[in-house]
């Protein structure tokens, strides 16, 4: 059996609800061996969800703390969400996780995965509701992880399609949207970016499979793309939730 190790984890420093210390405890009772933070970085232009600026060094100082003290119990990683539009460095963490929850158009900062309302509104108030412009936008934007050395693992590659059960708002095998992560898979994995296989819409009740979807998995394994696993949980209960079911033939 492959040993269990979550590296998408968020605590009350950014929007999950358990502390740190809870959240290690939880892995530990579930088998975890390896466990790796990464709340989301400061982002200036919205800092509802994100670690406050004058609480990072806190959070790097309490994963450093839980690192020695469960020492030979759980190996423990201090990472960092780090969204595209952040502008806090992602240097000294373990590792950093390259996530796209905005795009940008002029000065304003659009919000991809809030809600359904807001996700309608940017596509009829800015892509005139072509849904395909506006996945284009947005894996374009992923893409640009590719040119950035601090960046390792790309989080939830298509989280554009977050809201898109049963095809609602566009097709995801039409070929414009085909075409659109295809062209940011190929540039990432040129790169050498590992991608992640996140759990987090299963285990909150939008999606039946994880990100990526199963077609663009399957792409990103026939050119030679890695994978990482990471429950993006909000809650200590969905640590490493659903990863048995995607163990096989995605190391």
């Amino acid at each position: 059996m492959r040993t269990l190790c979550d590296y998408h984890v968020h605590t009350v420093f950014s929007d999950g609800k358990n502390t740190p210390e809870e959240t290690v405890k939880a892995a530990i009772e579930k088998g975890v061996k390896e466990l790796g933070f990464s709340d989301h970085s400061y982002t200036f232009f919205d800092e509802s969800d994100c670690i406050k600026r004058e609480k990072i060094a806190d959070y790097k100082r309490e994963i450093a703390r839980l690192k020695e003290k469960y020492k030979g119990v759980i190996k423990i990683l201090c990472g960092i969400e780090q969204d595209y539009y952040s502008a806090e460095s992602a240097a000294g963490y373990d590792y950093a996780i390259g996530s796209v929850h905005y795009i940008k158009a002029g000065e304003e900062y659009l919000p991809i995965d809030e809600s359904e309302k807001e996700f309608m509104a940017i596509a009829e108030n800015y892509f005139g509701g072509d849904y395909y412009a506006f996945a284009g936008e947005y894996f374009n934007t992923v893409a640009g992880f590719s040119e950035r050395c601090d960046i390792g693992v790309i989080g939830h590659f298509d989280l554009i399609s977050k809201f898109n059960g049963n095809g609602k708002f566009f097709d995801e095998h039409d070929k414009r949207y085909i075409k659109s992560w295809k062209a940011a898979a190929d540039k990432l994995i040129a790169a050498g970016k590992k991608f992640e296989i996140n759990t987090g819409a299963i285990s909150r009740g939008y999606k039946g499979q994880p990100y990526p979807a199963d077609a663009i998995r399957e792409y990103i394994k026939s050119k030679g793309g890695k994978f990482t696993f990471g429950s993006d949980s909000h809650s200590a209960d969905n640590i490493c939730f659903g990863f048995t079911d995607y163990y096989v033939n995605n190391d």
